[in-house]
């Protein structure tokens, strides 16, 4: 057992939590992977042992997906998403084509820059002018573009899209910071893509689901690495994988679908973000940052009213063992990534501080 009875509350934006026991299966693997006498670390990427888990990982993702026999394939590739910026217009973009996007936040803003390059990239709409606090809404997606792109869930900002729209091109989707964390008609979406190190896995890898069917229209001599045909026939092994974080990302999948999949995780992460949402919009000393309406279940954003009680708040939460709960440079205050490894209880201990807060300055003010 290799219990880290220090733990913290970790809300980290990512390299996130994970489950606890998806780093005592790991790290019992890195001894000794399968009874094998090597470390997961070592053994060949071609080895049976590591192609059953690439294999496993691959179905696993459609099947808590829904989208098994759609004709979608899932792929681990390098990277980050934010490769996946390039690649998506490489592969989809027409050559004098164009595409379409939705400006909701820095990430968004960086693949619409990584398009602009391929081609005519239309900003639909963009909430950048009131720095990315809600989700734009009432745009029109023109109907000759390649695709529409758009990022489910904006980390730095904590807005999240509640609606997708319906279009008759193919759909993109970033969803680096909520993948699995809630049910969607996920064969709405054409193409997603998202970076493991928030809901699947460590950093290292980045999962692609595509439907192929939208594959091979571009007329783009696309560089191989670069081309998603490619890897679909090389089963993800086109160049060697990332070995550890896909075996980490598939305990991840196997603990998420023992928990009941996607249906059950969406519950829990609806009482975490409700929880918390309650104590921010009831306790007199914060303030949200998002919309209320496009607030994200992911990444809780939260201002004090009063700075100058900023190092009492530190204080507390600091001595409360809660880890990584201060924001982004882009919007100050606090940021509580709230992942799906991240116990209800350790929103309840962040909740509690609040309120000790709350009393502590109440009494300073009496």
């Amino acid at each position: 057992m290799f219990t880290n009875v220090m733990k913290k509350h970790n809300y980290s934006a990512g390299p996130c939590i994970l489950p606890q026991e998806i780093f005592e299966k790991s790290a019992a693997a890195i001894l000794d992977f399968n009874n094998s006498g090597l470390s997961l670390l070592e053994i060949s990427h071609r080895s049976k042992d590591f192609v059953a888990v690439m294999d496993e990982a691959r179905a696993l993702v459609l099947d808590l997906l829904n989208l098994t026999g759609k004709g979608y394939q899932a792929l681990f590739l390098h990277g980050g998403a934010s490769l996946e910026f390039l690649m998506v217009p490489n592969n989809l973009m027409k050559a004098n084509g164009k595409a379409a996007y939705l400006d909701t936040g820095t990430w968004a803003s960086s693949a619409i820059k990584e398009a602009k390059a391929f081609g005519e990239t239309v900003v639909v709409a963009s909430s950048k002018s009131e720095n990315y606090k809600h989700i734009p809404k009432d745009y029109t997606v023109p109907a000759d573009a390649d695709y529409f792109h758009c990022t489910s869930n904006n980390t730095i900002f904590g807005t999240q899209m509640k609606i997708f729209p319906t279009v008759n091109i193919p759909m993109v989707c970033d969803m680096s910071s909520d993948i699995f964390s809630r049910v969607l008609d996920f064969s709405k979406f054409d193409l997603i893509y998202a970076g493991a190190q928030k809901n699947m896995g460590p950093a290292g890898t980045t999962l692609v689901v595509v439907r192929e069917a939208i594959l091979g229209q571009s007329g783009r001599n696309i560089p191989s690495m670069l081309d998603y045909q490619k890897h679909i026939t090389a089963e993800s092994m086109y160049n060697t994988p990332a070995v550890f974080p896909i075996y980490a990302s598939l305990l991840t999948l196997q603990w998420l679908k023992n928990l009941g999949g996607i249906a059950a995780i969406e519950k829990i992460n609806s009482a975490k973000a409700q929880l918390l949402y309650n104590e921010i919009d009831r306790n007199p000393y914060f303030e949200g940052v998002a919309a209320t309406e496009d607030r994200s279940d992911m990444n809780a954003t939260f201002l004090l009213k009063d700075e100058i009680h900023a190092p009492i708040f530190d204080a507390l939460w600091k001595e409360a063992r809660i880890s990584g709960l201060a924001g982004h440079r882009s919007v100050g205050g606090y940021r509580a990534s709230m992942y799906n490894a991240l116990p209800l209880e350790s929103v309840e201990v962040l909740v509690s501080v609040m309120q000790d807060f709350e009393k502590k300055i109440a009494g300073m003010n009496l």
